[in-house]
């Protein structure tokens, strides 16, 4: 699923968390595991078993829209879980995202009795075991805080959150121009306006921005910009032609044609998935 990131919390017993070109992970009671980007993903008895079918197409007791209580196996030990899958709408949310490893893992064991991690998956669980009116909002909004206290406990302790967008974010000069960007992204930019505001020569600016970021100043400024697009377009009733003078773009068909190109669908496509009626349970993948 695009644009998200899951969580997986195992409350009883154990299993194995399988991706490709990943050494499968075990996960045991009081264990999380967050796998972003939107990857497939098997949940296992055995780090070898055969993959079953896809867990949105089995049948499970949907409380709500989004919510559903899943059993599902044979006569083995007994694994319980709670999953779910926190959406990113956010630019800067999904550019952090881009960051993260194929999987984020928090050993249970290592999370001390005051741990605020530990709290909330204790409230979530409560929230989950005995289902009271309100319980779903208030799981939901547990859901998002545990992803964004695992994803601390991740720029903390892994030295691979200093490299990248992050470790740009920090550097004195490239990140002025960052933090400049993400306040006015449609604003006047130019190469020239970018080199000024980090004072560095142009040929030392674009090949600094391009080693930490990964990508050239102007081409992040456009993917910045259609990131910021597709959050509104999802959650504004905006016109495509208001939006693109907003974002710095004199041509809506120039708009068009970058917002096609980077997001990989037209902007019109989005209005309309906006106003589309939701998925019925049997179609949503969120359990």
């Amino acid at each position: 699923m695009e644009d998200s990131v899951s969580f997986h919390v195992v409350t009883t017993g154990s299993c194995w968390l399988r991706l490709p070109e990943v050494e499968p992970i075990e996960l045991r009671a009081g264990d999380l595991a967050l796998v972003p980007h939107g990857r497939g993903h098997d949940l296992l008895s055995e780090p070898a078993a055969v993959r079953g079918p896809r867990v949105d197409l089995l049948p499970q007791k949907y409380l709500s829209e989004k919510y559903s209580i899943l059993r599902h196996g044979g006569p083995g030990r007994t694994t319980q879980l709670i999953c779910g899958i926190v959406s990113l709408d956010d630019p800067a949310a999904r550019e952090l995202m881009r960051t993260l490893p194929s999987v984020l893992f928090v050993d249970g064991g290592t999370l001390s009795a005051a741990s605020a991690s530990r709290d909330t998956l204790r409230l979530m669980a409560g929230e989950l075991a005995q289902p009271q009116p309100g319980g779903e909002a208030i799981a939901t909004r547990l859901a998002d805080i545990l992803v964004v206290q695992a994803i601390r406990m991740w720029l903390d302790t892994d030295p691979r959150a200093r490299t990248g967008w992050l470790r740009a974010l920090q550097h004195e000069r490239i990140g002025r121009v960052l933090e400049a960007i993400h306040d006015d992204a449609g604003g006047e930019w130019h190469l020239n306006r970018m080199v000024s505001l980090a004072t560095m020569s142009r040929s030392s600016f674009s090949a600094r921005f391009t080693e930490l970021v990964g990508e050239a100043p102007m081409g992040y400024l456009t993917r910045w910009r259609m990131s910021i697009a597709q959050s509104r377009l999802l959650e504004e009733d905006i016109t495509v032609a208001k939006l693109a003078l907003e974002l710095g773009y004199q041509s809506e068909a120039a708009f068009n044609r970058a917002f096609t190109r980077l997001v990989g669908k037209t902007p019109g496509s989005i209005r309309r998935a906006r106003h589309a009626p939701p998925p019925s349970p049997t179609q949503s993948a969120r359990v």
